[in-house]
């Protein structure tokens, strides 16, 4: 084990992906409560890496929680080699269980190497205001240690707006481009069409919420349904869940700000709240509310994007869902769905049980639907 001091800019997500272990350990460890608060100059002890590395098998059994993209950072390969070494088609559905070949480790895995190779075409981004090497390495399917590599960066939280980076591993065809490709789990697709295993249909969204109109729904569902497949919320008991929790927290989605002015929240340091008009520029936003500067901060990163700056995008329904989707796996809600555990769903969703007659309703309403 070893120690490390806790710099401005860190999170415990982010310490965890640099040490090769995951924020339950780090917060076991260290007896963290809530993953969300560390504070500067905080002596953390890191416990030894985590699946950090390859088996005797050169494989890995899927848990409940793991993403293709996690999996892949902590045994530095990328999501294109896991993928292909397992014949995954859609990198956003793995199941728990699945058991998967880690390219390049030893004990009989196929000869692909996991690191990406060279940029042959000098693809490159350009550092926009918001992003991080964790988001940008998700957005082109490769790991915050070959960004590292690659562009000779030392500390993976320090980049700079207007850096230009080379992408490891892709061709640059048109002299390199600020754009990620394009989405290859489908999700997102002609309103009223379910997205696969993790997704749902417009009928089927209006009869959990009934209040939801038709044109909200189809506004919603391509966002709802890509932040449920990155959020690995792909089985019936794990969208029943999910669902049931954003039709109570939200209204059956029709608020997606909250109506109080957030003036309560002033001057709440738990929330991360210590500048004057914190409470308000930081209120409860989204499907399952976000409120407070920390909780901004901690799912912007998570996400590559600036909400601790624009705080009114997380209201926005491509922004909004992802940070639902984002909360959910944040907290391994995952694992107390697939338990059938509502109850604890509901109290880290809330910090206790309100409203849970009206969560269990929508909770029926959904299995009726989608059982």
């Amino acid at each position: 084990m070893t120690t490390y001091s806790v710099r401005s800019g860190d999170t415990l997500s982010g310490l965890a992906q640099r040490f090769s272990t995951s924020v339950s350990s780090l917060q076991k460890t260290n007896h963290i409560a809530n993953a969300n608060l560390i504070r500067v100059g905080q002596r953390l002890t890191v416990p030894d890496g985590f699946q950090a590395a390859p088996s005797k098998a050169g494989s890995y059994t899927v848990r409940s929680g793991d993403t293709l993209s996690g999996i892949a950072g902590r045994h530095g390969t990328t999501v294109g080699a896991l993928a292909k070494a397992n014949h995954i088609a859609n990198p956003n559905k793995i199941y728990v269980g699945q058991r998967l070949t880690i390219p390049g480790a030893g004990g009989g895995a196929a000869p692909v190497t996991s690191k990406p190779p060279p940029s042959s075409g000098g693809a490159s981004y350009t550092v926009r205001s918001g992003d991080t090497l964790s988001g940008i390495a998700g957005r082109y399917g490769t790991t915050v240690g070959a960004l590292q590599q690659a562009n000779h960066i030392a500390d993976p939280n320090k980049i700079q707006v207007g850096q230009k980076l080379t992408i490891p591993g892709r061709t640059g065809g048109s002299g390199g481009t600020s754009k990620p490709p394009p989405s290859t789990g489908g999700v997102g697709g002609t309103p009223g069409t379910s997205s696969g295993k993790g997704g749902v249909t417009v009928a089927q969204l209006r009869r959990i919420m009934p209040n939801l109109s038709q044109a909200k729904a189809e506004q919603y569902l391509p966002h709802l349904n890509k932040a449920m497949a990155e959020a690995n919320i792909n089985t019936p008991r794990r969208k029943e869940m999910f669902l049931a929790q954003l039709a109570h927290e939200s209204g059956e989605l029709r608020y997606m700000e909250e109506i109080a002015s957030g003036a309560a929240y002033e001057g709440r340091k738990d929330l991360g709240n210590t500048q004057p008009g914190d409470g308000k520029r930081y209120k409860g936003r989204g499907p399952i509310q976000l409120t407070g500067r920390a909780n901004y901060r901690a799912a912007g990163r998570a996400l590559g994007i600036d909400l601790e700056g624009h705080p009114e995008r997380a209201k926005d329904p491509d922004v909004a869902f992802r940070i639902a989707g984002w909360y959910w796996q944040s907290r391994n809600l995952n694992s107390y769905a697939d338990a059938g555990n509502f109850r604890e769903v509901t109290r880290r969703i809330n910090g206790g049980y309100n409203g849970l007659a009206s969560r269990e309703m929508y909770y029926r309403r959904a299995q009726d639907v989608l059982g």
